[in-house]
């Protein structure tokens, strides 16, 4: 079986591509990206590395020939990458591939604030329309990202905070390649979609518990509203394009879209998964 991972020089498609390197016969492995010579150390491995480009449909049967399951990456253009992510079905749909994962996010409904909503909203229901099997793989927000909001809380004394009461199951890409890699390899997927996070679900104040016991001093927790929260992103340096996108995240946690916590790393991905704790 051929199995292809779009976006593989990211740094979710190189933890994937490892893992499925380590699980597979590395001729069995795709690996797509507008640059092929940033993955000159996997095709040494064996994989078989394709130039792909969603912004060059023409291109892109070509590069999904011969694959049979496919984890499709969410580009990291928000708010226009949904006319890349349907090329990239269209084209595999053509080019005979029968399933594709996908990596969205919990709950892309209409009543969460977080920005990258609409995005995954619209290529899940791409994909339902395919006629291809698929699985919707809902990561949480990156642990990986959180360590320096932690860091910094630590020399702060103060994590500055829009989420409220809120908790957010963190979950490491480690482990949300791991669930990937299970799906790619494994049958029964089809048509399924998996919350994929932490162990815990972590608000505020257990976030400055974390950041004091990395500093040794106690961290006070900051609520403030959306509007001063971004404002203060954007005075730390925050691009004009991000800050209102961390700050929907925030408004997404305060509102409970980010809070369940499920066994999906160990059942799919066939690991404990990371705690935060632990990460830092």
């Amino acid at each position: 079986m051929t199995i292809a991972i779009t976006g593989a020089s990211g740094q979710l498609g190189r933890l994937v591509a490892d893992q499925l390197l380590a699980t597979v016969d590395p001729s069995e492995v795709v690996l797509l990206t507008r640059d092929p010579a940033k993955l000159a150390d996997y095709a040494a491995r064996g994989a078989d590395v394709r130039a792909a480009d969603f912004g060059n449909p023409e291109g892109l049967p070509d590069a999904f020939a011969g694959v049979e399951r496919a984890l499709l990456i969410s580009t990291d253009v928000v708010g226009n990458r949904v006319e890349g992510h349907r090329a990239a079905i269209d084209a595999a749909a053509k080019a005979g591939v029968r399933h594709i994962a996908y990596t969205s996010v919990p709950e892309p409904t209409p009543d969460n604030p977080a920005g990258v909503v609409p995005d995954h909203a619209a290529t899940e229901e791409a994909l339902r329309e395919s006629g291809l099997a698929w699985t919707m793989l809902r990561n949480n927000l990156y642990a990986d990202m959180q360590v320096d909001t932690i860091n910094g809380a630590a020399e702060a004394g103060q994590l500055v905070t829009n989420f409220g009461d809120g908790a957010a199951a963190y979950v490491t890409r480690a482990d949300c390649a791991a669930v990937a890699v299970g799906v790619l390899t494994s049958e029964g997927h089809e048509g399924a979609a998996y919350d994929v996070t932490g162990p815990q679900a972590y608000t505020a104040a257990d976030l400055a518990t974390l950041a004091g016991e990395r500093s040794g001093k106690p961290v006070e927790v900051v609520q403030v509203d959306d509007d001063t929260y971004a404002a203060g992103l954007l005075a730390a340096g925050l691009p004009d394009f991000l800050a209102p996108l961390m700050t929907s995240f925030g408004a997404a946690t305060r509102l409970g879209k980010l809070a369940n916590v499920t066994d999906v790393v160990e059942r799919i991905g066939g690991r404990k998964p990371t705690p935060l704790a632990t990460l830092l």
